[in-house]
């Protein structure tokens, strides 16, 4: 069993941002945020091993980015720094060396110009992207071959040198990505194509797309607070029976394989999903699920800033939590989801989001009920971004469930959240 939980020990990976019980849906009552865990220590060194592999591995998805979407022609001519910015591309600043760092603050090195873009890739330094960059004879750079990691939407950074330029934050879900346009830009789709991945929005993406053809995207999820969680992604499709390395490594597999075209296999019957990318190649996915999910669960959910609440208000908030707005009846427990509870999963009409019909294109047919830990940090909530803010989640749950709440209770409530 020790053995099983160290193995249990991606996105852009996912966890749904705030399901819900309705009446007659509860899962068994935990008071919030009470209770532990007592997971197994994560093996250091695998942990270190999957954070180079969260950061920097590509599962040779090259061939779908360059070889078939042929991006990196697209980055090479179109995409400044400038660009990249604000399609919610990140920098690592502690990629960058003195002289470059020098160069933008003082304006001698252009963020207008597709070739600083080359260079930052040449530097690593673009969060979740990776390039070969090689040297023309006229002197400028080529972006040859470009392919994406586990980083690109699930990571972003403190903004301490500039918008969008400082140390990165794994894990964090990056909303101001706007994937859909980036890959709308692909010389290689449709116009049709290029209409549905445009229309997404910036911290939206819909990872079966490409699979069952249907569009309705859902927000970028954490990639944090994920250890001890039996079930993973929005509807609990991953778990030990269809992953036996462990339920986000189910995801992992599925993300790496049919989303950034890693090459690897994906198959669940479930869904009638099987996907082949290796040919007569070498398996890059597989072995590196145990060390890539390891990482994922050494990433706790961040701490709410200090002042960021009325700590006074919170207090009130959390016994209305656990008890007049009846959050934990699902949201209970030390990880604040009654997924920990035998693996519980929710009939589709649990939701309050604006869609509900996300879940169809699911293998289990089912809602699995967020940790709410960090959810403070990543707006827009629900799995469909519909509440825009935490103020919106708590209406929405108390016009829905009829709670009778009063203004004072729902601020309350409101600061209790943003305590997680």
């Amino acid at each position: 069993m020790r053995t099983r939980w160290i193995l249990f020990g991606i996105a852009s990976l996912i966890t749904l941002s705030l399901s819900n019980c309705k009446k007659g849906d509860t899962g068994t009552h935990q008071d919030a945020g009470e209770g532990e865990l007592n997971l197994p220590v994560l093996d250091a060194a695998l942990v270190n091993q999957g954070k180079n592999i969260f950061r920097y591995e590509t599962f040779g998805d090259e061939t779908t980015w360059t070889d078939v979407l042929q991006m990196n022609q697209v980055i090479q001519t179109a995409v400044d720094p400038t660009t990249a910015l604000n399609v919610g591309l990140k920098v690592d600043a502690s990629a960058l060396p003195a002289a470059v760092v020098t160069g933008i603050q003082n304006g001698s090195i252009s963020l207008t110009d597709p070739q600083t873009t080359l260079a930052l890739l040449q530097l690593n330094a673009v969060v979740g992207v990776k390039g070969q960059v090689s040297t023309a004879s006229d002197g400028t750079l080529q972006l040859d071959r470009v392919g994406i990691t586990c980083a690109l939407c699930h990571s972003t950074v403190d903004n301490s040198f500039a918008a969008g330029i400082g140390n990165r934050l794994d894990g964090y879900p990056n909303r101001d990505l706007d994937p859909g346009f980036i890959i709308s830009l692909s010389p290689a789709l449709t116009p049709a194509q290029k209409a549905v991945y445009s229309s997404w929005g910036k911290g939206m993406y819909d990872p079966r797309y490409n699979q069952d053809g249907l569009n309705n995207p859902v927000v970028i999820p954490p990639a944090f607070g994920l250890y001890g969680l039996p079930k993973a992604i929005f509807t609990g499709d991953g778990d030990f029976e269809h992953e036996p390395v462990g339920p986000v490594a189910y995801w992992n597999r599925y993300v790496s394989v049919t989303q950034m075209g890693g090459h690897g296999k994906f198959s669940d019957s479930r869904l009638g999903v099987n996907v082949d990318n290796m040919g007569s190649g070498a398996d890059l996915v597989t072995d590196k699920l145990p060390a890539l999910q390891a990482y994922q669960f050494s990433l706790a959910a961040p701490q709410a800033p200090t002042g960021s609440f009325d700590a006074v208000a919170a207090a009130r908030g959390k016994v209305l939590f656990n008890n007049k707005a009846q959050c934990a009846t699902c949201h209970s427990g030390p990880m604040f989801t009654d997924v920990t509870d035998g693996g519980r999963l929710h009939n589709q009409d649990a939701s309050v989001a604006t869609d509900k019909d996300y879940v169809d294109r699911s293998a289990t047919k089912k809602w699995r009920v967020t940790p709410l830990r960090g959810i403070w940090q990543h707006p827009p909530y629900l799995h469909d971004g519909s509440a825009e803010t935490l103020t919106a989640v708590v209406d929405k749950y108390n016009s829905t469930n009829g709670l009778g709440l009063t203004n004072q209770e729902k601020a309350d409530l409101t600061e209790y959240l943003k305590s997680l």
